[in-house]
């Protein structure tokens, strides 16, 4: 039976300022000068564990381990609507702010952020395939208008892709580029870059003194520096990306091996679920 009291416009409006409060709470761990710690997910499950660990502050998604989750290449080979249905999961599953990896937008950034806005997400990664330059600058500034619009604070974690894709090239010249396009970005309206790929804590410092503290978001891989030392040098945010998928099945891939072998389940498994 439907609430006849109920009123539409009432529940949206506050969902919206709900949307908006979370905005302004993502956008503020950026700013902090404690580094923000974000372990990707890539479900509701996936979710709701990470967000139960003490210390958890915000959620990101990876779109990567959601493409993987549901049969998909990585690459914006998983229609777009499929995406965001499993982001809005993610979403719904908890009371952080949740920022979505959104590639490179799937044809249409602005419009891909505005609807991951309407299901509450408040901050996104956005590659820029490193298109041409005046052309991803667009693009950034194409989204902060949609976000703006929205009335959400939104954290666009604007990518450059060319460490990424800088095969031999000088590394110099790559970090260079890398510069130029970040602070291109943060011009348009990006609060924080995202520079995937190893980088030495020397090419973290210059790009921590080139775009300003907390501008700058970095991904966790093996020997990168320690998170302490990110921390001193300005960086916003650490995230994990694909790997803490890869994390849990390689946890469920030992205990397969340990069955075979006629073992049994890992004694400090958890009940989380």
């Amino acid at each position: 039976m439907t609430d006849a009291t109920a009123d539409p416009t009432a529940d949206a409006t506050a969902t919206a300022d709900a949307t908006a409060d979370k905005a302004r709470e993502l956008l503020r761990l950026h700013r902090e000068p404690e580094l923000l710690t974000v372990v990707n997910v890539w479900d509701a499950i996936s979710a709701r564990v990470v967000a139960d660990v003490p210390g958890t502050r915000a959620l990101a998604t990876a779109s990567h381990s959601i493409a993987a989750t549901l049969g998909y290449e990585d690459g914006e080979n998983i229609p777009v609507q499929e995406m965001l249905d499993m982001v809005g999961r993610i979403v719904r599953a908890t009371d952080l702010p949740v920022t979505a990896d959104l590639e490179g937008g799937y044809g249409d950034a602005a419009g891909t952020v505005r609807r991951a806005i309407d299901i509450g997400v408040v901050g996104a990664n956005l590659e820029d395939q490193l298109k041409p330059l005046p052309e991803a600058v667009r693009q950034v500034e194409q989204v902060m208008a949609v976000a703006e619009q929205a009335g959400v604070e939104f954290v666009l974690n604007a990518r450059t892709d060319v460490f990424l894709r800088a095969g031999d090239r000088d590394r110099g010249e790559v970090l260079a580029e890398a510069t130029e396009r970040g602070r291109a970005f943060l011009d348009a309206g990006a609060p924080v870059v995202f520079v995937p790929g190893f980088l030495s804590e020397e090419e973290v410092a210059h790009l921590c003194d080139a775009f300003g503290p907390q501008r700058l978001t970095v991904i966790g891989l093996p020997g990168h520096p320690p998170l302490a030392r990110l921390q001193e040098l300005g960086v916003a945010r650490i995230s994990f990306g694909p790997v803490s998928q890869n994390v849990a099945l390689t946890a469920l891939q030992k205990m397969v091996e340990d069955v075979h072998r006629g073992g049994t389940a890992p004694e400090d498994t958890r009940r989380l679920n």
